[in-house]
């Protein structure tokens, strides 16, 4: 299929987003069980929250368009969580596989707010005001949620991490 219009970029990018954000609902609650810091873990437990409500988000700007919200796979976050889940698999204490959790959740929110620009960006050059209003409220979120998972870093977990003693 060949994209020649500038709303058919945008609904792909849509469609990235929407399948991204449906894989890490399902993979929050792995990192969210592995986790030993309880501030982690609210953290964490508060974004699948979120999550769940950035998929409504984005089905709500898909129905004003009239489109379907599937059909294309994020290989970008697939390879986000499978980096995380090597995190999991590792041998590490506790404090440290928390710092690795930070690591690879940032990535996540880093790589998301990227799509989220984006696709905000090209609403408004579309003119779909409240699609664009929708996708802010979702960018905040984003930036937001890696705001307090690099305070945790610092304020406590990096540093946890640092002195910990294998078992």
């Amino acid at each position: 299929m060949v994209m020649n219009a500038f709303k058919d970029l945008y609904v792909d990018q849509l469609k990235d987003l929407y399948n991204a954000e449906s894989q890490l609902v399902k993979a929050l609650p792995k990192m969210i069980e592995a986790a030993s810091n309880p501030n982690l873990r609210a953290a964490l437990s508060d974004h699948w929250e979120q999550t769940k409500g950035h998929v409504n988000r984005l089905e709500q700007v898909f129905d004003r368009l009239g489109e379907k919200p599937t059909g294309k796979k994020c290989y970008a976050m697939q390879g986000l969580i499978e980096e995380g889940k090597e995190i999991l698999k590792g041998h590490f204490t506790p404090e440290t596989r928390d710092a690795g959790l930070i690591a690879a959740a940032q990535k996540v929110e880093h790589y998301e707010m990227a799509g989220y620009g984006t696709v905000r960006t090209y609403a408004r050059q579309l003119g779909e005001r409240e699609a664009a209003e929708l996708l802010d409220a979702t960018l905040k979120e984003e930036g937001a949620a890696d705001h307090k998972l690099n305070q945790l870093a610092l304020e406590s977990i990096n540093q946890e991490a640092a002195v910990a003693q294998p078992a």
